[in-house]
């Protein structure tokens, strides 16, 4: 509760000390400026740059001291830290002041600030990529120390419930040891994207294609917000409608072909995960497709082509890198996805080439067992770690290999309008 006052004084204060700031600092650089003097800023510009020099001294002392206290431990009192902020403040604010002279230039003092406030946001990306891969790559070694990686990588059974690793230490009858091949969980991750993405990438991309070179504008006002709107629905809702609606479907279809078919089945999720990313594709390749020049549409039909080879043969391969950069964002998203996994494939790790029988997937695995009621220690919760970084290289891979396919195809394409 005192806290929240304290810091509310804080604000208040800092608030206070940032309006003297503004117009001193204006208001002597107007003086001076009046006076005959030519300055190399505007007089307001030197009263944000008072400002920046009232708060950011501040701010920081508060960040570093609160880092402080969270990465080496230890308590500062809430009232000292805030206390020695705003005298950091108040020095700020008579430094502040005092820079204002003829000779100092304010602008490019306020551009150098952004400047690095800019590239301090790019380095908190980096630094929480960094933090997210070390912290998953920790825990992931503590697991291969006590199970092997290889045996991880192409074992083809998943039974972490199986691992009564103490009672088979003591000899007890009954007790097995874990067995952790996450071959039949990556298949299945595999297997269920697969059929996502043969449902999302042919309708995504000839919706796509429709919007943009047949549709009136109208049309194409009215059709892309709507199917926008698949995006917006949560995946739980899909799930429901996967597990209720499309697996019975599925099974009936199979059992009129002579099939057997679980209502647990990888099929139903694949094509409701498709159906679900279908605006990734369709909206990015779109907006892509729509950007190619129409002097290269309008090029191709004076030489005698069609409109389809136009499309074919000009339009469609101009875009293809946003084609690619659109396709591997639904490659992504549907490697992540779990409520829909859960709720029409289930949970049973199961390695098969059959999509009609039931499969689960890596992230599924990784729900199961940091959610369970393992401790943190064993090798089932630290598995969802191993699952982790794996995962992280497969799409880090596809990553790669889709910026290589791009480039290439954008030096041939370049060659070839030489």
């Amino acid at each position: 509760m005192y806290t929240d006052q304290y810091l509310a004084l804080f604000c208040a204060a800092l608030v206070v000390l940032g309006l003297v700031a503004f117009f001193t600092a204006r208001a002597k650089a107007a003086r001076v400026r009046a006076g005959g003097t030519a300055m190399t800023a505007q007089p307001d510009q030197y009263g944000w740059f008072g400002v920046l020099s009232t708060a950011a001294p501040a701010l920081g002392v508060s960040l570093v001291g609160a880092m402080s206290m969270l990465l080496i431990g230890g308590t500062i009192p809430t009232v000292m830290l805030l206390v020695v902020s705003i005298g950091v403040a108040c020095m700020g604010l008579v430094g502040g002041i005092l820079m204002v002279r003829p000779a100092f230039h304010a602008r490019r003092a306020i551009e150098a600030f952004v400047r690095f406030m800019l590239a301090g946001a790019a380095l908190i990306s980096i630094l929480t990529t960094l933090g997210i891969l070390v912290s998953i790559i920790s825990e992931a070694l503590r697991f291969f120390q006590m199970q092997g990686f290889w045996d991880f990588i192409t074992g083809t059974v998943w039974n972490p419930g199986a691992s009564f690793l103490e009672a088979a230490g003591r000899g007890e009858e009954g007790a097995s040891a874990a067995q952790f091949g996450s071959l039949p969980l990556f298949a299945g991750t595999f297997m269920i994207t697969a059929i996502a993405m043969l449902v999302a990438i042919p309708i995504g991309l000839l919706s796509a294609i429709y919007m943009s070179e047949f549709a009136g504008s109208r049309v194409r006002g009215i059709a892309k917000p709507v199917l926008e709107v698949l995006a917006g629905i949560p995946t739980v809702v899909y799930g429901f409608f996967a597990a209720i609606t499309v697996a019975p479907l599925i099974v009936t279809a199979a059992q009129l072909l002579g099939l057997e078919a679980d209502f647990n089945n990888a099929l139903a999720p694949g094509i409701v995960m498709g159906i679900m990313i279908i605006p990734f594709i369709s909206s990015l390749s779109d907006d892509v497709i729509h950007s190619v020049p129409g002097s290269m549409r309008q090029g191709a039909l004076a030489l005698g082509l069609t409109q389809g080879e136009t499309i074919r043969d000009v339009v469609v391969p101009a875009a293809l890198p946003g084609i690619i950069s659109a396709s591997l964002l639904a490659v992504s998203r549907a490697l992540g996805e779990t409520m829909i996994v859960v709720m029409a494939a289930g949970m049973l790790p199961n390695l098969t080439a059959n999509p009609l029988d039931n499969m689960t997937t890596v992230t599924v695995r990784i729900v199961a067992a940091l959610t369970g009621d393992q401790e943190f220690a064993s090798a089932e919760t630290l598995s969802a770690f191993a699952l982790g970084l794996v995962l992280f290289v497969v799409t880090l891979t596809l990553n790669l290999v889709s910026v290589i396919m791009i480039r290439r195809f954008r030096e041939k394409y370049r060659v070839n309008n030489l």
